[in-house]
């Protein structure tokens, strides 16, 4: 699997670190921006994390930005991608299990811990989409809308 991550300037500092512990889970990671800590505006690297993720369903995606708030709207806002902001590991499961959310979004100054960021981060792209009937009608009905 791929894992594209993305981030304002305020999530630059923890990209940097989850980076490399995203590949040491044995994933293909692509840092689509930002490079620097210089200000940045969150929708400008959500669309690139968009763009890439929409390119192959295969693929999830990792946005990062103060609160996570910012980048998950940005993020939600593009027909296919259900970004969910998550701040522990249950949600982290469940927005796999529950609706096959394909963008994790973290906020860099909420989530303090690296290692619960690390813990966060493995959840998401370990867990399977459950592929119950009732979570496929649900995703159907967040696509029509």
């Amino acid at each position: 699997m791929k894992v594209y991550v993305a981030s304002d300037h305020r999530g630059f500092s923890l990209k940097g670190v989850l980076l490399s512990y995203i590949e040491e889970l044995g994933y293909t990671c692509f840092d689509v921006g930002t490079y620097s800590p210089e200000p940045i505006d969150y929708p400008d690297v959500a669309k690139k994390l968009a763009e890439k993720v929409l390119s192959n369903s295969e693929y999830k995606g990792i946005g990062i930005c103060g609160t996570g708030i910012g980048i998950s709207i940005a993020l939600n806002r593009y027909r296919g991608i259900r970004a969910a902001l998550c701040h522990d590991v249950n949600t982290a499961k469940m927005s796999r299990e529950h609706v096959d959310a394909n963008v994790l979004v973290i906020g860099s100054d909420v989530i303090k811990s690296r290692n619960l960021a690390a813990e966060i981060i493995k959840t998401f792209l370990e867990t399977e989409f459950s592929n119950e009937e009732r979570h496929k009608r649900r995703i159907k009905e967040l696509d029509s809308i």
